[in-house]
């Protein structure tokens, strides 16, 4: 049987204010769901409620971790805050975002993390992270760019046999990059298939997943002309999904 509607896919939302402000609210960037919609999907967004990781599971065929100006706690992977002043957590979304993450990943669930999505994929699978890449990495790369996000700032090289070198279709490429914090490197789940110049990690698979993809920079923001493929990627891998659910 053949399902007719579109995929589903789940977007985490960030939130403005903490939840005890009574003006707190949950937000989504329209370029996210924009690129879900153009790649023939539907989105999704999911407020924080650990009591209906399951329920949300059970609706959608694809996972969308987006990112944040935020952090996740050194803590969770082990290792104590080196730079406190440079951080900031958002508990709430972190531990919601962990849920749905061990979920979808038990399911065998397409998963797109993007910037912090790849950082908290990475540390859900054993990875570390670089707290602060101004003190950990030598680099002349500013990775928390000034400019507009829609400006590319450095280019990436991407190895040539990963899921994202079939999907972009090329060695390199130019993005935009808005991060502080980085995978501090592969693992035996994790393949690091992407890298800036100064070999900060800019993309991540794991190889025992049917799509689990982390990209650090923001394809929302379509700064070259194959990132919409990041997005028609993740759609036809939660279509196939669907219809194995079916």
């Amino acid at each position: 049987m053949i399902s007719s509607r579109k995929p589903m896919i789940g977007v985490t939302p960030d939130r403005n204010a903490p939840p005890s402000e009574i003006e707190s609210q949950f937000f989504v960037r329209r370029n996210y769901c924009a690129a879900i919609t153009a790649s023939g999907g539907a989105a999704l967004i999911l407020p924080y409620d650990m009591d209906a990781v399951e329920l949300y599971l059970d609706q959608i065929d694809g996972l969308m971790i987006t990112g944040g100006m935020f952090d996740v706690d050194p803590a969770i992977y082990g290792m104590p805050a080196l730079y406190p002043g440079k951080m900031l957590l958002k508990e709430d979304r972190t531990g919601f975002e962990q849920a749905l993450l061990r979920g979808a990943l038990q399911r065998d669930m397409p998963v797109l993390g993007i910037c912090g999505g790849m950082q908290l994929i990475a540390v859900e699978l054993g990875g570390k992270l670089l707290q602060h890449i101004p003190s950990d990495v030598d680099t002349d790369l500013e990775h928390k760019q000034v400019m507009d996000c829609d400006t590319a700032s450095h280019v990436i090289h991407i190895t040539r046999e990963s899921r994202l070198h079939a999907i972009l279709g090329v060695d390199s490429c130019q993005v935009n990059s808005l991060h502080h914090q980085s995978v501090m490197g592969a693992t035996d789940r994790i393949d690091v298939t992407a890298v800036a110049e100064d070999g900060v990690v800019e993309s991540i698979e794991i190889p025992d997943r049917k799509f689990c993809l982390g990209v650090q920079w923001h394809p929302e923001y379509l700064v070259n002309d194959s990132e919409q493929n990041i997005f028609r990627a993740l759609v036809t891998a939660a279509q196939d999904s669907q219809l194995h659910r079916v």
